[in-house]
């Protein structure tokens, strides 16, 4: 009898978890259908003025700004990464062979790590938003890549890590990026990239020292010693020539904690088709996105190709760190020539995963190792793009 019982609370939990299932991707749905509907309106590259009462303008600028790490900036592409996340997350619970890399730096923890990313993105445009102007820029999408997802990854799952996590995020990332593009970037004449990920790593130490010191938060990594009865992932233990594809494919996704085929590529596909629709919605309207997405495309599978063996010694190295950094800002600051395409991708492949992997290998065990990760994007994209001003064929 106690083992029917069982079995029926079991088929009963996994009946309400398919439900919720149906209702995120119903919404996730409905949501890409209605960026893609603003899209067909023809609309350029607007950022949101800081005016809390224009929602319209706001919901575009957040979904927006899912994107905005891969130098997109564009809703459709936002709402699609999220469809694709979701696809990839049901795909690993259920076991199937074609269910990518599991997402979450590998935890399985997608919906927790998303949602608290989403919550904070939110939080922080609340706060921060009177920071924006009539036609300005400021890096509040910073939460959703950085201190909310991580604290969830390192301290695992639960209503009280989450809650702290994007109450954290919102708090100390924008203003840190902030100031950072304000006072670096901007007088050193670097990309913004520079600014906005150095407010990563500085807010994210802040943060990750909070969460040692806050009684409620339980000790960092204690959740993976709990008994696991979850789906086991699919593997390549052979690192063949497709796992290269697919894993350069992940790497597109890395930033936002998916790192999974499916995310990067409903991600590319939402940008892609909302640049047809629309070609100034994309790239912050520079007219660059082909040029943007080729040198990714050429980074990613450059630095899986260079340092593979690292991924099959280490099962992670971070390879992404380019594809949201370096390639795309070399591309940008020198108007998307074949130069700036071929060399910002081939220095960022060579130089900014061994930086990331060196700092974050040296970083204390109750600091994500993202911190290493952020912080090579800010030392090489500053290393790297201002000295090819000096190269014959680079005009910025």
């Amino acid at each position: 009898m106690t083992t029917v019982r069982s079995m029926t609370g079991v088929a009963g939990s996994r009946r309400v978890a398919t439900f919720c299932a149906a209702v995120v991707g119903a919404a996730l749905l409905a949501l890409a259908g209605w960026t893609f509907s603003r899209a067909t309106r023809g609309a350029t590259w607007q950022p949101w003025d800081g005016d809390y009462t224009d929602l319209g303008r706001l919901s575009s600028w957040l979904v927006g700004s899912i994107s905005e790490p891969q130098f997109y900036a564009v809703a459709p592409a936002g709402a699609l990464l999220l469809v694709g996340g979701m696809m990839g997350h049901v795909a690993h619970r259920r076991s199937w062979r074609w269910q990518g890399f599991v997402q979450a730096c590998g935890t399985g923890l997608w919906p927790w790590a998303t949602g608290t990313a989403l919550v904070s993105l939110l939080l922080g445009n609340i706060v921060w938003g009177w920071t924006l102007a009539p036609g300005s820029w400021q890096p509040l999408f910073v939460p959703l890549v950085s201190v909310a997802p991580a604290i969830v990854v390192l301290y695992g799952p639960g209503w009280r890590v989450g809650l702290s996590a994007a109450s954290l995020g919102a708090l100390l990332t924008p203003p840190a990026s902030i100031l950072a593009v304000e006072r670096i970037s901007a007088p050193l004449d670097l990309p913004p990239v520079v600014g906005a990920t150095t407010g990563m790593w500085l807010g994210a130490i802040a943060a990750f020292w909070l969460c040692g010191r806050l009684s409620w938060m339980p000790a960092p990594g204690a959740w993976r010693a709990r008994p696991q009865h979850g789906p086991a992932p699919a593997t390549d233990g052979g690192h063949s020539l497709l796992w290269a594809s697919r894993r350069a494919l992940a790497d597109f996704s890395e930033a936002q904690f998916s790192g999974n085929e499916w995310a990067s590529a409903m991600l590319i596909l939402g940008a892609v088709v909302a640049h047809l629709i629309s070609p100034s919605s994309t790239s912050y309207g520079s007219g660059l996105f082909y040029a943007v997405l080729a040198g990714q495309v050429l980074t990613a599978v450059a630095g899986v190709v260079i340092w593979r063996t690292r991924w099959r010694k280490h099962g992670f190295y971070p390879t992404f760190v380019p594809v949201v950094s370096v390639a795309p800002a070399t591309v940008l600051a020198f108007g998307g020539t074949f130069q700036s395409i071929v060399v910002g991708a081939l220095a960022g492949a060579l130089i900014a995963p061994p930086v990331a992997a060196a700092i974050s290998a040296r970083m204390p065990k109750t600091f994500h190792p993202f911190i290493g990760n952020v912080a090579s994007m800010s030392i090489c994209t500053a290393l790297i793009v201002p000295p090819l001003r000096l190269l014959p064929g680079f005009t910025s």
